[in-house]
């Protein structure tokens, strides 16, 4: 998979997830190449290709071609237990705790409630100031 990465964030092995299209961008000739991720997942940059190109977003006003993979999504989950390769439908811990270190994995940027997910991986027990058996597993959907 082929997107446009700013210059000085195109590393090898860089882990990033695509948060959407920036209104800013929607008159570039070339939008479809950094919008064809979907929202809310993670991905690695595999490859730096040589090709540059101007943009008016990227600080350093350079954006380079990237080769991408598509890695699993750390989620966390309430669950007494869960299997590697279950899949599941995605509800969000119902929790208000803002500043808490585990809110991004209870409330994932672009991951609906309802969604099915599939289990890849079981990392283990959260420690949750709140609740007991909150689990971070990887997803992929």
């Amino acid at each position: 998979m082929i997107t446009l990465i700013g210059k000085d964030l195109a590393k090898e092995g860089l882990e990033f997830q695509y948060l959407g299209p920036l209104l800013e961008c929607r008159s570039c000739k070339l939008k479809n190449v950094c919008f064809n991720l979907d929202e809310g997942k993670w991905y690695r940059i595999t490859k730096i290709r040589d090709k540059e190109h101007d943009c008016k977003v990227h600080d350093e006003g350079k954006v380079v071609t990237v080769e991408v993979e598509e890695i699993p999504v750390p989620l966390a989950v309430e669950a007494k237990s869960l299997v590697e390769g279950e899949s599941i439908t995605f509800k969000p811990v119902n929790c208000k705790e803002y500043g808490c270190e585990f809110y991004e994995l209870c409330h994932p940027l672009g991951l609906r409630e309802g969604t099915k997910v599939k289990i890849t991986k079981v990392e283990g027990e959260i420690d949750c100031p709140k609740k007991k058996g909150i689990k971070k597993v990887l997803v992929t959907w």
